[in-house]
C-alpha cells in the first residue's frame, strides 16, 4: 500500500506568498479527488477479498432467543456466518480516556438488545451481492421487552444527574426571583446525524499476528490501540491506513463494533474482509448528536443587564453507554452575570450511544442561550445586537481569567456593518417583500481552543524536495495543504517541492482530529521538525569541509526559493540538491513534536492514543476560545409558512488563519450545517418499534445547493500566541455554533412566532 503523494499545484498569489503560512494556496488534494486518483480506504483491491454484511436487530429492547443461520450458510458463495455463539470472544478495550477496561470478554454481536439496528449477526461471502442475499436469509427471534423511545417517552423519567456538569456562582435562583424582568423558556433539539458522503466501512487483513486495517479514521493511533486491545496483540502490530476521508464530522474517531466483526472474520478465514455499512445502517451503527432539552431563565434589570442565569439541561444517552452533551458550555461563558447556575441530567433511552457531532455541546448550548437573550431583548425593547454588547463579558465569567484573545465585539461591529443591521426595522412582521415576511436575526457563537500533542517527521531528500510525514489525517479541512505551507515557509522552499504523507499509523504519531485541534497542533509540530532539519542543513553547509560555504566562516546561511546563499551575498549560491551532493548526504531527517521535553515513552503513547492528556482551554493564565457572530436574513412565505435563508454574513475570530481560503471553506461548511440543523434535520423515531424511520438521504434532509444563499465570511481574528505555536485558534467547529438560534431569531422577527423546537418547520409557524 502506498499513500498517494500530494504536491501543491495551484495558488492564488502570483508573488509566491501562497506558499507561506497565511497564503491562499488551493487544496493540494483537490486534483486527486476531482480526477478520481484519490483512493479511499475501502477502495483497496486485495487478492482474495471477501465481503461481510451485517444483520441488525429489528426490536429496540429484549434478548435474542435464537438465530437460524441454516439457509444463509447454504446460500451460494457464503464463507462464514457469525453470531454471538460463533464469533470468537475478544478482550474489552479501554475507552478513549484510556481507562483500564474490566477483565471481561467483549462480543461485537449482541445477545442483549438495547436498540433497534444493533448488530446481531454477520454474513461473509465471496461477493458483496452474495453476502447481501444471504444476510436476508438469517432469521432472528427475540424475547421483546418494553423500550424507552426518546426523551418525551413517559417511561424516560428525569434521568441521572451529571455532577461534573454543574457550574454555579452567586445566588442565581434568588437573583432571578428578585429581577424586574424575567425570561423562562424551554429549547429543544432533536437527534441529528453526521451523514457523511462516505459511509463507514473497512478492510481488515491479517499476516500472522499483525493486523492491517484500511478504514476512514479521524484518529489512527487511538483506533489502532483499540484493535490491539481487542485482539490482545502489541500496539505496534496494528497498522491503520486512512489516506482520505469522505466526511466525518465527529463520527469516525473511534473503532466500533462493525470493525471488530470484520477483523474477526478476516482472522477466522485467513483472508482479507471488506465490510461497508449501508446508508440505513449508518444511522444506528454509531451515534449522532443526542436529542437535548434545555430550560433557560434570565433575570435582568430594565436596561437589559443580566442579573441571573439559571440553566437546566437534559440529553439522551443509551441504555448501555454514557454520552454527555455539555449543554452549559456556551451558557457559562458568553455573557457577564453575577449569578449563575447550570445543571445537567442524562436520560437513558433505547438508542445507539450518541457521539460527537460538529461542535458537540457548544452547538445546542448556543441555541438555548442565544434564543433566550433574543427573547430578553424584545421584552425590554432593546436591539438584539445592543443587548449582547451591554452584557459583553470582558473576562471568562466561569474561570475568572482573561481571554487569550476575544474579538467578538469586533465581530459584532464588522458583521453588522456588512449586513446593514442599522437598517433593520425593530418590530416583528414589519419588513416584507410582497407575500414574503422578511426577518433579520443575530446570534453569537464560541468554541474552546482544545490543545493536545502531535509529532511530525520532515525529510529533505537528495533532489531538494521535502517530505512531511504524520499519522494525522485530512478529512477535507486542508491538513495536506497547511502542512505543506508550514514546511515550505520554514525551510525556504517552494510549496510545490513539498510532499505531505498522512493517514498511516506507521508515520509520526498524532492524536485525534476533532475539537478543531489538529491544525494548531500539527503546524506547530511540522514547524519544529522543519526548523530542526533546516538547522542540520545549515550546520552541514558551514562545518563540512566539502561544502562550498565552508571557507566563508559564516555562522548562518539563507535558504530561500530552494537555494542556499550567504546572508551577506559574498559567497556562492547553490540549490539544496547541489549542497547535499557536495557533502555526500542522501537526505536530512528530523522529527519534531509538541510534547513536554521530559516526556517518557509511556507519556507519548498515552498522549497519542487517548484523550487523557490534553491541556484544558483554561490552563494557565488565560481562557482560550474562538468566537463568531452570525447575521442572517430569512424570508417566510406568509401563505405557506415556508422558511428560506436568503442572506448570511458571519464575522469570525479564529486567530491567525493558516490558509484563509481553506478557513473560509470550513466556516461556510459549518454555516451550511447550521442551516440544515435549523430548518431540515431531525431523526424521526417510530415510537412503537424504536426505529429511525428516515434513515436515508432521501428522508433525512440535509441542505442542498438550492437551500443555501451566498454566504459572506469576515475574519476579525488576530494571532493568539497563547493558543498555538503559530497563533491560530479553532476553525472547523466554530461556525456552526450560533447559526440555528440566529435563524430562529430571524424567524421571530419575520413572523412574531417564537419557535423553540428545532427544526423550524411550517406547522410550527401556524
Amino acid at each position: 500500500m502506498t499513500i498517494h503523494d500530494l504536491r501543491t499545484r495551484h495558488g492564488d498569489a502570483s508573488d509566491g506568498s501562497a506558499d507561506q503560512v497565511g497564503g491562499r494556496l488551493s487544496r493540494v488534494d483537490g486534483p486527486a479527488k476531482i480526477t478520481g486518483a484519490a483512493k479511499y480506504a475501502v477502495e483497496q483491491q486485495l487478492e482474495g477479498l471477501a465481503h461481510a454484511v451485517l444483520v441488525e436487530s429489528t426490536v429496540p429492547a429484549g434478548k435474542v432467543r435464537a438465530i437460524d443461520t441454516a439457509a444463509a450458510e447454504g446460500a451460494p458463495g457464503v464463507l462464514l456466518v457469525l453470531t454471538p455463539d460463533t464469533i470468537p470472544p475478544l478482550k474489552t478495550a479501554s475507552d478513549w480516556f484510556g481507562t483500564p477496561p474490566p477483565d471481561v470478554p467483549y462480543c461485537p454481536l449482541a445477545r442483549d438488545i438495547a436498540f433497534s439496528g444493533q448488530h446481531v449477526a454477520a454474513v461473509v461471502a465471496e461477493s458483496f451481492e452474495q453476502a447481501v442475499a444471504a444476510a436476508a436469509l438469517v432469521k432472528v427471534s427475540y424475547d421483546e421487552a418494553p423500550a424507552v423511545a426518546d426523551l418525551s417517552d413517559p417511561k424516560a423519567g428525569d434521568g441521572i444527574a451529571i455532577d461534573m456538569m454543574t457550574k454555579e456562582w452567586g445566588e442565581a435562583e434568588a437573583a432571578f426571583a428578585a429581577a424586574p424582568v424575567r425570561i423562562c423558556a424551554a429549547y429543544n433539539t432533536p437527534r441529528e446525524y453526521q451523514a457523511p458522503m462516505e459511509p463507514h466501512g473497512l478492510i481488515a487483513a491479517w499476516q500472522g499476528d499483525r493486523l492491517t486495517v484500511w478504514e476512514p479514521s479521524q484518529w489512527l493511533d487511538g483506533m489502532a490501540r483499540t484493535y490491539a486491545e481487542w485482539f490482545a496483540i502489541p500496539f505496534e502490530n496494528v497498522r491503520l491506513v486512512s489516506p482520505y476521508i469522505g466526511g466525518g464530522f465527529g463520527s469516525k474517531a473511534l473503532a466500533l463494533s462493525h470493525g471488530a466483526v470484520a477483523a474477526s472474520a478476516a482472522k477466522m478465514l485467513g483472508r482479507p474482509v471488506r465490510l461497508v455499512m449501508s446508508r440505513p445502517q449508518t444511522f444506528t451503527g454509531y451515534g449522532g448528536r443526542a436529542a437535548t432539552r434545555q430550560t433557560v431563565t434570565l433575570g435582568a434589570d430594565r436596561d437589559g443587564k443580566i442579573q441571573s442565569i439559571v440553566h437546566r439541561g437534559v440529553n439522551e444517552t443509551s441504555m448501555g453507554g454514557m454520552w454527555v452533551e455539555p449543554l452549559g458550555s456556551v451558557t457559562s461563558v458568553m455573557y457577564a452575570t453575577p449569578n449563575f447556575s447550570s445543571k445537567q441530567n442524562v436520560v437513558r433511552v433505547n438508542s445507539v450511544v450518541p457521539g460527537a457531532m460538529r461542535a458537540p455541546g457548544e452547538n445546542p448550548s448556543a441555541f438555548g442561550i442565544e434564543s433566550a437573550i433574543d427573547e430578553l431583548a424584545y421584552e425590554v425593547g432593546i436591539d438584539p445586537l445592543e443587548i449582547r454588547l451591554r452584557n459583553y463579558a470582558e473576562q471568562d465569567p466561569h474561570a475568572r481569567k482573561a481571554w487569550s484573545t476575544r474579538q467578538l465585539r469586533e465581530a459584532f461591529v464588522a458583521g453588522a456593518e456588512a449586513f446593514g443591521w442599522a437598517r433593520r426595522s425593530p418590530a416583528p412582521r414589519s419588513m416584507r417583500d410582497g407575500n414574503q415576511l422578511i426577518g433579520w436575526g443575530v446570534a453569537a457563537g464560541t468554541y474552546p481552543v482544545r490543545r493536545a500533542y502531535g509529532e511530525a517527521l520532515v525529510r529533505i531528500l537528495a533532489d531538494g524536495t521535502v517530505e512531511v510525514e504524520s499519522s494525522s489525517i485530512d478529512m477535507g479541512q486542508g491538513t495536506y495543504t497547511i502542512l505543506a505551507q508550514t514546511a515550505a515557509e520554514t525551510l525556504g522552499v517552494p510549496a510545490d517541492n513539498v510532499v505531505v504523507k498522512l493517514g498511516d499509523s506507521r508515520f509520526a504519531r498524532a492524536g485525534v482530529t476533532g475539537g478543531s485541534r489538529l491544525a494548531g497542533i500539527m503546524t506547530g509540530a511540522v514547524h519544529k521538525a522543519a526548523g530542526a532539519a533546516l538547522d542540520h542543513l545549515v550546520g552541514l553547509a558551514i562545518s563540512d569541509p566539502r561544502s562550498p560555504f565552508h571557507a566563508l566562516q559564516a555562522n548562518t546561511l539563507v535558504v530561500a526559493g530552494g537555494r542556499v546563499s550567504s546572508p551577506r551575498g559574498d559567497g556562492p549560491e547553490v540549490s539544496i540538491a547541489e549542497l547535499l551532493a557536495s557533502v555526500g548526504a542522501d537526505q536530512i531527517e528530523a522529527k519534531g513534536d509538541t510534547m513536554p521535553a521530559n516526556s517518557t515513552a509511556e507519556d507519548r503513547y498515552k498522549a497519542y492514543t487517548t484523550i487523557a492528556t490534553p491541556l484544558t482551554h483554561t490552563d494557565g493564565d488565560y481562557s482560550r476560545h474562538s468566537w463568531c457572530a452570525h447575521f442572517i436574513e430569512v424570508r417566510v412565505d406568509e401563505d405557506f409558512g415556508t422558511v428560506r435563508v436568503s442572506r448570511v454574513v458571519s464575522a469570525l475570530d479564529s486567530g491567525r488563519l493558516y490558509n484563509p481560503k481553506l478557513a473560509e471553506s470550513q466556516w461556510k461548511g459549518g454555516i451550511i450545517m447550521g442551516i440544515g440543523q435549523a430548518l431540515l434535520e431531525e431523526g424521526i423515531v417510530d415510537r412503537r418499534h424504536g426505529r429511525i424511520v428516515n434513515n436515508n438521504l432521501a428522508d433525512y434532509l440535509v441542505p442542498t445547493n438550492a437551500d443555501i444563499p451566498d454566504i459572506q465570511t469576515i475574519s476579525v481574528g488576530i494571532p493568539d500566541p497563547h493558543s498555538s505555536a503559530l497563533g491560530g485558534k479553532g476553525v472547523g467547529e466554530l461556525a456552526i455554533v450560533g447559526v440555528a438560534p440566529a435563524i430562529a431569531n430571524a424567524v421571530f422577527h419575520a413572523t412574531g412566532k417564537r419557535v423553540r423546537d428545532l427544526p423550524i418547520t411550517l406547522e410550527k409557524l401556524i
